[in-house]
């Protein structure tokens, strides 16, 4: 296998880092360049640019730097567009989440798809088990498309698109007249430090923090 020279550019403020830096690590086991970079600036000449965690939209000129420039969406494209598609889907009572790596291109999820793979879960995990899972998959995927390099054709997006809203604070807001139950994957994707869940009674606010108990 020829050696790659592949650049990883994620936030440095995101639970992807963990994930992206593994990749580095395996890829440079594997013989290949690998740099984890945290901005868009520091994007060099290249063959791939593995876009991880990173929320914004990346420019042409920054595109060509490089051959191919892969983003791991968990939606099945075109569906599921936008921003926090896996969090959506759980709220949607969904339990098997398709997850697809592309192209990154200008517009918004819009590339050709290389690879798609599935993600099951059994409705119970927390949000961290959730990113365990979205990490471990999407190192996988990716690691598929450097295995097959350079013999990869993307296929154009078919069919219709739909997005999701960026979720913020507000949407870890408990209805104190519902059950539980009735919320709980609402509780499952809530982010206890940034985004905790939260209900409003008699005029104050309280926040709840949810912790999955070892069974063990």
């Amino acid at each position: 296998m020829k050696k790659l020279h592949i650049q990883i550019l994620t936030d440095k403020n995101s639970w992807t880092v963990y994930y992206a830096d593994n990749l580095g690590k395996l890829l440079k086991r594997k013989n290949h360049q690998a740099k984890l970079i945290y901005s868009e600036s520091k994007v060099e000449n290249g063959d791939i640019l593995i876009i991880f965690g990173w929320y914004k939209i990346i420019p042409k000129n920054i595109l060509n730097r490089n051959k191919y420039n892969l983003v791991v969406h968990p939606s099945a494209l075109p569906k599921g567009k936008g921003c926090s598609p896996l969090t959506w889907q759980i709220l949607e009572d969904k339990n098997k989440i398709p997850i697809t790596l592309f192209e990154a291109v200008e517009q918004v999820d819009a590339g050709d798809i290389y690879f798609k793979d599935i993600m099951y879960f059994q409705g119970h995990e927390l949000l961290d088990e959730l990113k365990k899972q979205q990490g471990k998959k999407s190192i996988e995927i990716i690691y598929k498309f450097i295995q097959h390099y350079p013999n990869i054709k993307g296929v154009k997006q078919k069919g219709k698109s739909n997005y999701y809203s960026r979720r913020t604070q507000k949407d870890s807001e408990i209805d104190i007249n519902k059950s539980i139950k009735e919320q709980f994957n609402l509780l499952r994707i809530v982010d206890n430090k940034n985004y905790p869940a939260f209900f409003w009674h008699k005029g104050h606010k309280y926040i709840l923090n949810i912790i999955k108990e070892d069974n063990k």
